[in-house]
C-alpha cells in the first residue's frame, strides 16, 4: 500500500489544487485554495504550497509558512508553521490531516527548526480538538481572532 505524498505546485496541476474542496460546514473555518495560492505567490520566502497526493489523486493541499516575523515588528520572533490545511471533503478522516502536519514538521526539522506554530477558530465546530491530539497546546496567544497553538519538535 502507498504512502501519501506531497508534490509542489506547478502549471500541470494548477487544476488539481483549485479543485480541491473542503465541506461545506468548514468553509468559514479555513480559506480556499485559491485564497491561500495568491498568499503564497505575495509571500514567496515565507510561503510553502504543497498538494497532498494519494494513490494518484489529490486528496488535499497544506501551506506551511516558513521563519516569519511573527509580530511583523522585526523584533526577531521568528516562527515556523503550518498556515493551511484544507483536506479534500470525500477524503477526511483518513489520516491526511495528520500526514500533512507530520510533513510540514519534517520540513520545519529539516530546515532546522525546533516548533511548529499554527491558528484554529475557537469553537466547538473548529478543529481544536485534532491539534490538541497531534499534541498541540495553546500558547495563550490568539492571531486574527484565532487560537496559537504550538507543537514541540523534539
Amino acid at each position: 500500500m502507498s504512502t501519501p505524498h506531497l508534490v509542489e505546485i506547478t502549471p500541470a496541476n494548477l487544476d488539481d489544487a483549485l479543485a480541491v474542496r473542503i465541506r461545506p460546514d468548514q468553509e468559514h473555518l479555513v480559506e480556499p485554495v485559491v485564497r491561500s495560492l495568491a498568499e503564497a505567490y505575495v509571500h514567496p520566502g515565507t510561503a510553502w504550497p504543497r498538494l497532498i497526493r494519494h494513490e494518484g489523486r489529490t486528496v488535499g493541499f497544506l501551506m506551511a509558512f516558513l521563519d516569519i516575523d511573527w509580530g511583523g515588528d522585526g523584533s526577531g520572533d521568528l516562527r515556523s508553521g503550518l498556515w493551511r490545511l484544507n483536506i479534500a471533503a470525500d477524503e477526511q478522516g483518513r489520516g491526511y490531516g495528520r500526514f500533512a502536519v507530520e510533513a510540514v514538521a519534517a520540513e520545519i526539522r529539516r530546515r532546522g527548526g525546533t516548533r511548529l506554530v499554527v491558528t484554529w477558530h475557537p469553537g466547538a465546530d473548529g478543529p481544536e480538538g485534532f491539534y490538541l491530539g497531534l499534541g498541540f497546546r495553546p500558547t495563550g496567544e490568539t492571531s486574527g481572532g484565532q487560537t496559537v497553538g504550538a507543537l514541540e519538535l523534539v
